[in-house]
């Protein structure tokens, strides 16, 4: 059974029309836009989207449920390709650059000056769009008034793909440099930029630098990172905010910091139980909402100055979840929402458990962390975590019994009292719910790299056999657990492959209960009135997907090679396929990405990221390939990473370069 798609609206106050456009920045770069428009003679609102995945074909068909739905509701919606991407012109740069948040401000005044704009101006995304959004917001342009951010990060040091706990994320700061080499070698359309294609495709290929090589060279948390987090000066946003999340989105801390540090005036935050996508889109796990009518209400407050209601809902509404059985993909998840009134919250109080037991060594094996999930579920049926028992067998497990049904919401902490004979290494903690069948499903986790125990700013290694006590907290979550199961906080030494482990992590841990507690926000078993409209989007876009016999590959697939000791994770991310456009276009896009180490040495981890991208228009005799591979492996000293770019036009090299460098793992 697929979950219920959205109701299709194709009814509207307005009627609308569109166009592609260009807007021109100062220095005389354009980028590409798509404006639709309601039917008026009158200047309305505007509203902006801006990203670099590519208009006019790999965010098209999410594109064209909601601009048409907003130009219907009286507002000109907009979709801007960033520069050096999609069909804009310009070179691409560092995604945390200052560059691309100063061209959407050019953008936002270019937008307010246009006749048929009457100068307010609002902006939306997710995930890049989203964290641009809070960006362009921190510059503080005249005409923006309101901001809606979904599964989208305050803090590109701590709260991104690239660090968790000063612990480089090997899943995804690997997954997504791979997958942005990819889509910067990607060609401009001659469809919409006509024969100059080519020159804009090679100088931009000319230009491009595999990102990995900058994240990486920043492991902790320096300027380069200081200066692209908007944490660092919550007061600089000006704009309204509403912060939007999924309990199964990394970024949904997010949200709870927004609310926190926002004067509460002009910011609502929103987390349910969803994975990396809009709330409407209707993909697992739900309940889905109806999310841009949700929107539409910020929208018609700020932009328009109606009375809609937007700010008499409680500051925070969080969705709080049933206990479930564990699975990788659930259609709906039961459950309730709660509103919060401030936060932290009154209704919120830290309950201790207490560690018990004699010391014991934490030795996990390093694939510890194969169940993990992926690190961006999309709603995909091998996205969140399988059964815990596995990860559970490799870890140290305390457990503590549930009397009465126990809602958890926020921000759980752990104090471990730790030695460590070994001057790197990590501690990683999860809380799971244990039915009474022994089945054990991951509520939420967290890690520290112990050489950022004393801050995220700095590295200092632990003094061998020394005892020290640390403290860290894990992602926020909302979950109730029912009278009758108990609460497993489980701790690991490895987590492969979303924490890279340090050298020397084999030697593990000893942690002394006696020292050490878990903390658990636990709320008041009271819900909320709160209720949301059914979704709807526009009309869908229409893209065919061409039938094939060929059996898709698992989305995940392990593989234990026994006498080696060795896993190897292949992930398909599953990202389209082969895809037909309503203009013409044939678009295939695959990729695979493979993670191995051995079981007990630590310098054996590997990643490895494949792509290959064809866009191919019959009409105009234009067929282009990218294909990239990229890798990262280690030594005790150094990351080395490798990558390829190689594309064709019409099946002849055009452009095929390597990179090999040596990074070091300690600053």
């Amino acid at each position: 059974m697929s979950p219920p798609n959205p109701r299709i609206r194709t009814s509207f106050p307005y009627e609308t029309t569109h166009e592609d456009l260009r807007i021109p920045l100062p220095d005389g770069t354009r980028l590409y836009a798509r404006v639709w428009r309601p039917l008026t003679s009158e200047p309305v609102p505007a509203l902006l989207e801006y990203l670099p995945y590519r208009l006019t074909d790999w965010t098209a068909p999410r594109d064209h449920q909601r601009h048409p739905w907003y130009a219907g509701h009286g507002y000109a919606s907009v979709r801007v390709d960033v520069r050096g991407h999609g069909n804009s012109e310009g070179i691409p740069t560092d995604p945390y650059s200052a560059v691309y948040p100063a061209d959407g401000a050019e953008v936002v005044n270019w937008l307010a000056a246009q006749p048929w704009c009457d100068g307010k101006v609002g902006v939306f995304g997710i995930s890049w769009g989203g964290f641009d959004s809070l960006h362009i917001a921190a510059l503080a342009p005249e005409p923006l008034k309101a901001v809606v951010t979904v599964c989208s990060t305050d803090d590109h040091y701590d709260n991104d793909v690239h660090y968790r706990g000063g612990s480089v994320l090997a899943v995804d700061m690997h997954a997504w440099a791979a997958t942005m080499l990819a889509f910067v070698a990607r060609p401009p359309d001659p469809q919409y930029v006509g024969e100059a294609w080519r020159d804009m495709w090679l100088g931009r290929l000319e230009e491009v630098q595999p990102f990995i090589h900058t994240w990486l060279a920043h492991r902790t948390r320096d300027d380069y990172w200081r200066q692209r987090s908007v944490c660092e000066d919550y007061g600089a946003i000006g704009a309204a905010v509403l912060a939007v999340g999924g309990w199964h989105d990394p970024y949904r801390d997010t949200v709870l910091r927004l609310v926190e540090h926002l004067p509460a005036d002009r910011v609502r935050g929103l987390i349910g139980p969803w994975s990396h996508q809009y709330p409407d889109r209707g993909l697992p796990p739900g309940p889905a909402i109806g999310f841009l009518q949700e929107t539409l209400r910020w929208w018609d407050h700020w932009l328009k100055g109606r009375e809609t209601g937007a700010l008499d809902v409680p500051l925070l509404r969080a969705y709080v979840s049933d206990s479930h059985p564990p699975a990788t993909a659930y259609e709906t998840l039961p459950g309730r929402w709660v509103g919060e009134p401030a936060w932290p919250s009154p209704y919120v109080t830290t309950v201790t458990y207490q560690l018990g037991g004699a010391p014991v060594l934490v030795r996990s094996p390093m694939h510890t962390g194969v169940d993990a999930g992926r690190f961006l579920p999309f709603g995909d049926d091998a996205d969140l975590p399988p059964d815990q028992r596995e990860e559970d067998g490799r870890s140290v497990c305390f457990e503590f019994a549930v009397a009465e049904e126990t809602w958890v919401l926020g921000r759980p902490r752990v104090r471990l009292r730790l030695t460590s004979d070994a001057p790197r290494g990590q501690v990683i903690a999860r809380v799971c719910d244990v039915a009474p069948d022994g089945s054990s499903t991951l509520v939420t986790r967290g890690v520290l790299n112990l050489s950022a125990r004393l801050g995220r700013d700095r590295s200092v290694p632990w003094s061998p056999g020394a005892a020290e006590d640390v403290t860290f907290e894990l992602t926020g979550i909302g979950h109730a657990f029912p009278p009758g199961h108990r609460i497993r906080l489980a701790v690991s030494s490895a987590y492969w492959p979303w924490i890279w482990p340090e050298p020397g992590s084999a030697a593990g841990l000893t942690l002394d209960p006696a020292g050490s507690v878990l903390e658990l926000p636990v709320r008041t078993r009271q819900s909320a009135d709160i209720s949301f409209e059914e979704p709807e989007q526009a009309d869908p876009l229409g893209v065919n997907f061409p039938a094939t016999l060929e059996e898709p590959r698992p989305a995940r697939l392990a593989v234990r090679d026994v006498a080696k000791g060795e896993w190897r994770l292949e992930v398909d991310p599953r990202y389209g396929g082969t895809r037909v456009y309503p203009d013409g276009l044939e678009f295939t896009e695959e990729a695979l990405e493979t993670y191995t180490i051995q079981e007990r040495d630590p310098l054996s981890a590997r990643t490895r990221s494949d792509w290959f991208i064809r866009l191919h228009r019959p009409d105009l005799a234009w067929d282009t390939t990218v294909r990239t591979r990229s890798e990262i492996g280690c030594e005790a000293a150094d990351f080395v990473t490798t990558d390829e770019v190689i594309c064709t036009e019409g099946g002849e090299v055009v452009f095929h370069r390597t990179w090999e460098k040596r990074i070091p793992r300690n600053p």
